[in-house]
């Protein structure tokens, strides 16, 4: 099966840690959100999306880009966040089941954090995401895929 991961990884670079360890071990095509619109998603089985998380969803550009993934394509959501408090995948959920897109899954795990207020303290989650986190990552990919 032919998948690509469209990923959004600003700040710190931690969702992107996530989106390499995947291509890496699957050899899979990885894009930025900036290059993302010029990528025929037709070509690919399955597509992830992966971002990091602003105001308790994903980030704008991403949630946008959902909207556009043709009906029956496989999906599979990663995030990075400095509060893993849950429920960041519901709206990007429902913008794709809305366009008939299948979501296989989600993994998010913790990133370091220094945006807004947690600047002030040094950021949250240093060290994040760890090995472990990333390891995390492929072992999601590697279950909703069948290990391909």
């Amino acid at each position: 099966m032919k998948s690509i991961i469209i990923y959004e990884s600003t700040h710190h670079e931690n969702t992107k840690k996530l989106v390499d360890a995947l291509a890496k071990k699957h050899n899979m095509k990885t894009v930025s959100i900036e290059n993302a619109e010029s990528v025929d998603l037709s070509e690919y089985d399955i597509i992830g999306l992966a971002a990091g998380i602003a105001f308790g969803k994903f980030y704008k550009r991403m949630e946008e880009f959902a909207a556009k993934i043709p009906s029956g394509k496989q999906v599979f959501l990663l995030y990075t966040c400095g509060n893993p408090s849950g429920g960041y995948v519901k709206s990007i959920t429902k913008t794709l089941e809305s366009n008939g897109a299948k979501v296989m899954g989600s993994y998010g795990c913790r990133g370091y954090d220094t945006y807004g207020p947690f600047k002030l303290v040094g950021g949250i989650a240093k060290g994040h995401p760890t090995e472990e986190d990333i390891d995390g990552a492929v072992v999601f990919y590697d279950k909703i895929s069948g290990g391909e």
